[in-house]
């Protein structure tokens, strides 16, 4: 199991996707830019939003959450700004909100898609000139200085066309857009994560190679909380000190490629290979929409790519005309294929050529 992957702070994961969110995250993280994250439910919104304010120069100061979903009009009104003894049933005491808790620090504004057009009002205006007014207070207490880092799994674009989220905010809260892509589409980064998830228990278990594929194999639709909860339930549940497939969730254990996915992988990536060294299609004009449209996907493109390196002997720029490709697209193919990880590495085809190269020079020294 990786023990040893790109690992900074709370971020684990290898694949490029992962790779472009940290160095993103690291940049603005120097500046007091507010910042908007966006991505599917589980993804680690929150743990992006730790490492951009743990490696801020306000990292000594707090660091105040607050889910925008999970609170009423009213609450989250008061559970933002603070009240004042009376304002409303149940206030027993003057509060302190989480604006003011943070003054100085990171409010992290989770599920803002959520907010009523209202809240959305309120929050504007907070951010147009950082002032405060608690509830049932007839004036502004204070200003504070606090950076905002807003999150969202819903479209804000769409939600600003059906008049649902205001524009000027959506404005004022991306001022960086980092999008956390979905666990399907990084892989690579499982490994990491299940050995980062093991070693914060503190317990000595590792999970067997065959079970990491299958792992690998699963769409995980609620994204690296969902791989957390697994982990962290069959790494108990296990008898031995060695978690196999027979451990993992039955959902899981059947998302193991089986004959059939693969042989279709094969047939596709052949039929395009044909298409694209004989003419008949371009791979700008027909593999990449398709791609983009999602009637490929990342395993036949890397399929494709295998069969090219098979053909050139691992050498990429010898690939292209196999592709179909002119010289001049080198850089063009290889920036397309690691902004959507598909890189496949070239070393294992040079070798196995090598070695081809090898017993072929054996068999004609045998036969002379």
């Amino acid at each position: 199991m990786v023990t040893a992957c790109l690992r900074e702070g709370n971020l684990l994961g290898c694949s490029d996707a992962m790779g472009r969110v940290r160095d993103l995250a690291r940049r603005v993280a120097c500046c007091d830019a507010k910042v908007l994250l966006t991505g599917e439910s589980g993804v680690g919104k929150d743990v992006v939003a730790r490492y951009i304010h743990a490696n801020s120069p306000r990292a000594s100061r707090p660091f105040v959450p607050v889910n925008c979903a999970g609170l009423t009009d009213t609450l989250l009104e008061a559970e933002l700004f603070g009240h004042v003894k009376g304002s409303f049933t149940g206030a027993y005491r003057d509060k302190v909100g989480r604006l003011q808790l943070a003054s100085r620090g990171t409010i992290f504004m989770d599920e803002v898609g959520e907010m009523t057009l209202r809240m959305q009002a309120l929050l504007l205006r907070f951010l147009e000139n950082g002032e405060i007014q608690p509830v049932g207070s007839e004036r502004i207490s204070s200003a504070v200085d606090v950076r905002v880092i807003a999150a969202t799994n819903r479209n804000l674009s769409a939600l600003v066309a059906d008049g649902r989220f205001r524009e000027d905010l959506l404005y004022r809260i991306k001022v960086v857009h980092i999008d956390v892509p979905p666990l399907r589409e990084r892989t690579s980064d499982i490994r990491a994560l299940v050995s980062g998830f093991v070693e914060r228990t503190g317990r000595s278990i590792r999970f067997s190679e065959p079970a990491l594929r299958v792992m690998e194999a699963y769409g995980w639709p609620g994204n690296v909380r969902e791989l957390q909860n697994v982990v962290e339930h069959v790494m108990w549940a296990a008898p031995d000190d060695e978690v196999g497939v027979e451990h993992l969730p039955a959902a899981i254990a059947s998302a193991a490629p089986g004959p059939d996915r693969v042989e279709r992988r094969r047939q596709t990536a052949d039929h395009l290979y044909e298409a694209l060294s004989s003419g008949k299609e371009s791979f700008w004009d027909d593999v990449h929409p398709r791609f983009i449209q999602r009637d490929l996907t990342r395993q036949d493109l890397r399929e494709l790519v295998r069969r090219g390196l098979t053909n050139a002997n691992g050498n990429y720029r010898a690939m292209l005309p196999l592709l179909g490709l002119p010289a001049s697209d080198y850089k063009r193919l290889l920036n397309f294929l690691a902004s959507h990880d598909c890189v496949v590495d070239y070393r294992h085809f040079r070798m196995a050529a090598r070695v081809t190269e090898i017993g072929a020079a054996k068999s004609g020294s045998g036969q002379n």
